[in-house]
């Protein structure tokens, strides 16, 4: 959503980043940058206005001349004022001290609110709630059926007295009172003691008098605990003036973004909470209903930025992973067991449940650089990798060596796939078992040409030495032959070679170093030493 945003500002900033010392002239170029980039991402202009204004006049203070790395100090003053302009700290649900929590859901026709009821409903089921649905939308065609179907899906049940409108085009159905279905919804909440209660109400293409008056009528039967208004990210302008008219004809508590996924430029986003003084609760990021999320302003801001958004990747990765099974994946590397295929096969399911990969990619800093392979990149390729584990046997799974030519045919034929990437698949994995069982072991990351350091190399079971260097030729002088044997022997073991000796006529006539034991002189190596002394 904010990814041409995100690029103008990141080049803006990496101008600043040559510069030891900020002019004013420099400032106010920065400042020009931004103002150019929130007016093409379709943000309000008094929004612009007020956002840029802050940044000059906190830039030109005294808080960036005396800093040590000015540039930073401005990007972190941008960043202060994003997290302002889109509502400051994150402010949770308000919920009512007698249950049931009303929530009622307002907006235009179109804006996502009834997939969003099972999103909310099933984000709260989650929390160890028990949401109720209410189908108070009898207007537009086939909404009440919509919503039985996203509250089955959700498992939550759905309170839907009448059918609503089944496929014609008027906007008043014969019985239909809205206002009925919402009250006896409630009623039937606390008869089940269900403790939230989610209205999802009718909406318009356009805002009208009757769509206000049917919201506020809504409104005043249940008396709800929060008011959401749901908008659309990707309406523009527009969602400015939608939000303003519904302050004043219904008011709301909080937004809710929809459709944050998309292409479109965003500035509504960061508009809307500016405008209305009301927080930004929650965002829908995709069509499944596990695509919501909270709204955080602080993580929002820095995403924008290009500085990633780890907090969020971490609740994720909480989420999708088990405890136990990681503790039990940690204790079976300690161990030395080994790290198997059908170990890599469990760790992928629960990547998959992390969400999509490219998402998950975008919320690590720096990634905006990368976005067009990150946007290249085939989320199938996680699906025939796990199609081609599957294919195997289990002993194949555990020992994976004896996966000849004839098993790779096999499993390439069982997996849809071909026999190279049966090929790559393994040298992958191969390299990956590696690295476990050298992490295992304590021996750190492998490092190439550091076998033979302590705590760098393979210790233990399974130690390779490297074959000694084969000697071209061996010397006819016996004293030569037995060093140029010592010094193989040596390199086999890993033992460091002696210094040389000292060239002839040095400073001491010897080589350094104190001569090694089993190089002393042996007279008894003369045959007629006498010969010599009595010349």
């Amino acid at each position: 959503m904010f990814a041409t945003l995100s690029d103008r500002l990141t080049s803006t900033f990496k101008n600043l980043r040559t510069k030891g010392r900020l002019s004013e002239a420099d400032i106010d170029a920065t400042v020009r940058e931004i103002r150019r980039a929130l007016l093409d991402a379709d943000v309000a202009v008094p929004v612009v206005r007020q956002f840029t204004g802050a940044v000059r006049e906190r830039a030109l203070s005294a808080e960036v001349s005396g800093a040590l790395n000015p540039a930073q100090q401005v990007v972190k003053i941008v960043n202060d004022e994003l997290v302002a302009i889109l509502g400051g700290a994150n402010r949770p649900l308000a919920l009512a001290k007698n249950p049931p929590t009303v929530i009622l859901l307002a907006g235009l026709q179109g804006a996502g609110k009834t997939t969003l009821a099972g999103k909310l409903a099933l984000h709260l089921k989650g929390q160890g709630h028990t949401p109720m649905l209410v189908a108070a939308d009898l207007q537009r065609p086939n909404a009440v059926t919509q919503l039985q179907v996203v509250g089955e899906r959700a498992g939550v049940p759905v309170f839907a007295p009448h059918p609503g409108n089944q496929g014609s085009e008027q906007d008043v159905v014969v019985g239909a009172d809205p206002v009925a279905v919402a009250r006896e919804g409630l009623a039937t909440a606390r008869a089940r003691q269900h403790d939230v209660l989610i209205v999802d109400t009718a909406g318009r293409l356009g805002v009208d008098a009757e769509l206000m008056r049917q919201a506020a009528d809504i409104r005043d039967a249940v008396q709800p605990d929060e008011i959401l208004f749901v908008i659309d990210a990707m309406i523009g302008q527009d969602a400015v003036a939608t939000a303003t008219a519904f302050q004043e004809g219904v008011g709301f508590t909080g937004v809710v973004l929809s459709k944050l996924d998309g292409d479109a430029r965003g500035g509504a986003a960061l508009s809307v909470a500016s405008v209305t003084g009301r927080p930004i609760l929650f965002a829908s990021t995709g069509e499944k209903l596990t695509d919501f999320e909270v709204f955080h302003p602080d993580r929002m801001a820095s995403r924008i930025l290009d500085m990633g958004d780890v907090l969020t990747l971490i609740e994720q990765a909480e989420k999708a992973f088990d405890a136990e099974q990681a503790e039990e994946m940690a204790g079976k590397l300690a161990s030395g067991q080994g790290f198997t295929l059908a170990d890599f096969l469990q760790q992928m399911q629960q990547l998959k449940n992390m969400g999509s990969m490219k998402k998950m990619l975008g919320m690590l800093p720096g990634m905006g650089q990368m976005r067009e392979a990150i946007e290249n990149f085939d989320e199938r390729e996680v699906d025939r990798v796990e199609a081609m584990i599957r294919s195997m046997t289990p002993a194949e799974r555990d020992n994976p060596k004896i996966i000849n030519g004839s098993r790779r045919a096999r499993i390439a034929a069982g997996s849809g796939t071909q026999v190279s990437d049966v090929n790559g698949l393994l040298e992958r994995f191969t390299a990956a078992q590696k690295m476990m069982q050298q992490m295992a072991k304590g021996g750190g990351m492998p490092v190439p040409g550091m076998g033979n350091l302590p705590g760098m190399g393979k210790k233990g079971r399974g130690r390779t030495v490297a074959p000694a260097k084969k000697v071209k030729g061996k010397s006819g002088n016996p004293a030569k032959r037995a060093a140029q044997e010592r010094a193989a022997a040596d390199r086999a073991a890993g033992i460091a070679p002696a210094a040389p000796a000292a060239a002839k006529g040095s400073s001491f006539g010897l080589g350094g170093g104190a001569p090694r034991q089993d190089d002393a002189f042996d007279p008894s190596s003369i045959e007629d030493l006498q010969k010599f002394l009595g010349r």
